[in-house]
């Protein structure tokens, strides 16, 4: 029987253990804080930084919430993230993405003092988790890490194909699978949009993570029986409801369900660790500018 990873147990689990860290914290009169920074007019966006905002909020972490206007300058926005960089009581910055066309989000990021980076997208953050010293994750690749660990995949020597190249969730996730450590020691194929013959490594895969951004890209036949499936893509496509669209991931879930031993499904997969890997390393950030040692779950 096939195994469906729900994320959003999972996300509930870890925000519950979360709360013996923050308790831990507020002994010493510490309450971690985040910082969200929205500078564009994205409904989605919006709904994103609200359900960030909403999540804080239920398990005591403190929350600042600055809208800008996505016509302004990028002299306005680096003196929001400058101020929240100096803020005691601000442990982590989210910069919402997208940005606005004029304003280049790599040098956002890179604005971001790398022990509040919280998104782990910051180059220095980058450099530790490619030197397999990671410090703060980017959410997602150790979302993925986490869903599989619950389904007691064994990454020892596995054939990981991912597909999807993004600084996000690819490139980070991919390293994080092939380094030394309880999490990974995989062997990791990085497949993308110019991959030849894609159905030929997905085939011969132990585990295949679908981050690319294309709805129904890998299907039942393009998996070998008893794989692991995780997928992170989340896409509209039209649909006759009030929201005249639905949500869909990368992966043809009926037909991949009838291969694989584990699969996340969309929504509800993926989506809610993310979030709830936000919150851990607000904690953990915290944590560590307080130097008040914490027992993260």
């Amino acid at each position: 029987m096939t195994t469906v990873i729900d994320g959003n147990e999972l996300a509930a689990d870890l925000r519950d253990g979360l709360g013996d860290a923050i308790a831990a914290l507020d002994s010493h009169d510490v309450t971690p804080g985040l910082a969200t920074v929205l500078m564009n007019d994205n409904p989605d966006s919006e709904t994103y930084v609200n359900m960030k905002q909403r999540d804080c909020e239920e398990v005591g972490i403190d929350t600042i919430d600055e809208r800008l206007d996505p016509e302004g300058t990028a002299e306005e926005l680096f003196g929001v993230v400058d101020d929240l960089n100096q803020n005691p009581s601000v442990h982590g910055i989210l910069v919402q993405s997208p940005l606005p066309d004029h304003i280049d989000e790599e040098v956002a990021f890179e604005r971001i003092d790398p022990a509040k980076d919280v998104d782990g997208f910051h180059p220095m953050n980058v450099g530790r988790l490619v030197r397999g010293r990671p410090n703060l994750k980017p959410c997602t690749p150790h979302g993925v890490q986490r869903m599989l660990d619950s389904a007691d995949v064994d990454l020892e020597g596995a054939d990981v194909v991912v597909v999807g190249r993004s600084n996000i969730v690819g490139k980070p996730l991919a390293n994080l699978l092939a380094q030394k450590s309880n999490w990974g020691n995989a062997t990791v194929t990085l497949c993308h949009s110019r991959t030849e013959d894609l159905a030929a490594h997905t085939k011969r895969a132990d585990v295949v993570v679908a981050a690319a951004g294309v709805p129904g890209l890998i299907d039942g036949d393009m998996l070998t029986e008893g794989c692991a499936v995780i997928d992170v893509g989340i896409n509209p496509v039209d649909a006759d409801n009030d929201k005249g669209y639905r949500l869909v991931g990368d992966v043809d879930f009926p037909s991949a369900k009838a291969k694989a031993d584990v699969i996340s499904p969309v929504p509800g997969g993926v989506g809610p660790m993310t979030r709830a890997m936000l919150l851990y390393n607000t904690v953990k950030a915290a944590s560590q500018q307080e130097d008040v040692p914490v027992e993260l779950p």
